[in-house]
């Protein structure tokens, strides 16, 4: 099934429109004819910053197929069970789909279940509270970190920054993202052509310097200089980089209050060989090889 066509600004100020009116998600997308899923996501997003507009979108797709999406909501809606772990269990029983706990807890925030499980689309002064509460519940390590490899397609620097790059970035996607760096003192713009990278996918966009930025360069870092980390040969834009020990799925979206990154910078370095590493498991593409710095050994990555 493919993705759904994108709501125009009209559909989607109609969805707060009748929320605002006091209805529910179920009544909102039986109105509009929309899945529960979108008028959720457009409420929760509107609550969070008052935006109903489609902005560029970040982060990775949906995990679960549309099919799976609705197994997930008839048994959340049929069992009680005391767990999100439990429910996992019973939906990977039901739909045969093989995915984490922490991907159904977000697919279930995003359907408008809140707290338990069992209280589907109940609106409650501590709705928020409790979203947070489960969120804080998942351990911070690098898992939590949407890494991927690009390729810097073109960089330019900003006539009116000093030192700031604007690049456009493929990291398997559509559309390039634009990404904003503070490199243009470090590597000249002749090596920021047409050259691969790490990103770091997940980061909430930005703007700096004026320019919305939607991802980040990452890099070695050490008084002597700044090194773009480089990708194993034969590596591809939208190629995931992982961690041996460290499963789990990368957040949608990194939550800046909850400071995931400023947790987890500090365990990453290179080690002796110039292999970037997070508590001695290396960036790894699997099957591919794993990625280094270019000359920057025990150095801090950034």
């Amino acid at each position: 099934m493919g993705r759904r066509e994108e709501l125009s600004d009209f559909q989607r100020g109609t969805v707060v429109g009748c929320h605002l009116c006091k209805k529910s998600v179920r009544e909102i997308s039986a109105l509009l004819n929309l899945p529960r899923s979108t008028v959720s996501a457009v409420i929760l997003k509107w609550k969070r910053g008052g935006i109903t507009t489609a902005l560029p979108r970040s982060g990775r797709p949906h995990k679960l197929k549309e099919e799976d999406r609705q197994v997930l909501e008839k048994v959340a809606l049929e069992n009680c069970l005391p767990s999100v772990e439990a429910l996992t269990a019973e939906f990977q029983t039901a739909s045969g789909a093989n995915v984490s706990s922490r991907t159904v807890r977000r697919e279930l925030h995003e359907m408008g279940f809140r707290g338990r499980v069992s209280t589907y689309g109940k609106s409650t002064g501590g709705e928020k509270a409790e979203a947070e509460a489960d969120e804080d519940e998942a351990k911070v390590d690098v898992s939590r970190l949407d890494l991927r490899v690009g390729r810097i397609i073109a960089a330019q620097q900003l006539p009116d920054a000093d030192g700031v790059y604007v690049q456009q970035v493929d990291i398997g996607e559509a559309v390039p993202r634009t990404v904003v760096s503070e490199l243009a003192k470090h590597i000249p713009v002749d090596q920021m052509q047409n050259r691969m990278a790490v990103l770091l996918c997940n980061l909430k966009p930005a703007k700096t310097s004026g320019v919305l930025s939607q991802a980040a360069i990452v890099c070695a870092s050490s008084p002597d200089g700044v090194e773009i980390l480089d990708p194993p040969g034969g590596a591809a834009p939208g190629d995931r980089v992982t961690f041996q020990g460290f499963p789990g799925e990368p957040d949608k979206e990194l939550n800046p209050k909850k400071k995931v990154w400023e947790q987890v910078q500090p365990d990453l370095h290179t080690d002796a060989q110039c292999v970037a590493a997070y508590k001695g498991a290396a960036f790894e593409v699997v099957g591919k090889g794993v990625c280094k710095a270019q000359t920057l050994s025990d150095s801090e990555i950034k």
